[in-house]
């Protein structure tokens, strides 16, 4: 049942939300627009704002059941675990040639379920890292990060090991934003041009 679970959770995360929006009501491969990352905040400057109101959603939602599956099942296992293998599947999804978005969103949906206290100080932590900065990946480097923390400062071994694999998971995902930002070419959040990669819906119709 556990392994069956498991296998289940990452089939959930795989299902590539952005990929589906995109390709049916836009007829185009987010991975080809913008920051080519199949997650909510590519959809956002690609596809409008309520693809990725919906998008982010869905993406919630794939962490939320993964890590409602053992408490559903009345297994006595951690659902953290459920819930991040979905995160992997969001990442390296099967069902789209593996290549996924960065986490963030299922990530949340997945401490929704298995923790509230971590979600409030990630994404506390999240949203003010972007407020300060602009820049959407450090804000989503500093979820791991700050998970991190929160386990050492809590002091359980399984928690501290799981976030610091999770924290460098991030920054593997985040690397071309980190390479951009070196080079100084990764757009803040706010950068007008961001505009230009827009695309309309095809056919005129559906405006998002």
């Amino acid at each position: 049942m556990l392994w069956l679970l498991l296998l289940a959770s990452y089939l959930i995360g795989s299902v590539p939300t952005a990929l589906i929006v995109g390709k049916l009501i836009f007829g185009v491969d987010i991975r080809e627009h913008g920051s080519k990352n199949p997650g909510a905040t590519n959809t956002l400057r690609v596809l409008g704002k309520k693809s990725a109101v919906f998008v982010l959603f869905i993406d919630l939602a794939k962490g939320a059941v993964a890590a409602y599956l053992p408490i559903y099942f009345h297994l006595d296992v951690e659902p953290l675990y459920f819930g991040l293998t979905a995160v992997v599947g969001h990442c390296f999804p099967i069902f789209a040639g593996f290549k996924g978005g960065k986490a963030i969103a299922t990530t949340a949906g997945a401490l929704l379920i298995a923790n509230i206290y971590l979600l409030v100080v990630a994404y506390v932590a999240f949203f003010l890292v972007i407020f300060l900065t602009k820049y959407v990946f450090f804000g989503s480097i500093t979820v791991g990060i700050s998970l991190l923390i929160y386990s050492l400062v809590s002091s359980k071994l399984e928690l501290e090991l799981i976030f610091i694999f999770f924290s460098l998971f991030l920054i593997y995902l985040h690397r071309s934003n980190i390479r951009n930002f070196m080079l100084g070419i990764e757009p803040k959040i706010n950068d007008k041009n961001l505009i230009n990669d827009r695309i309309p819906p095809k056919g005129g119709g559906f405006k998002m």
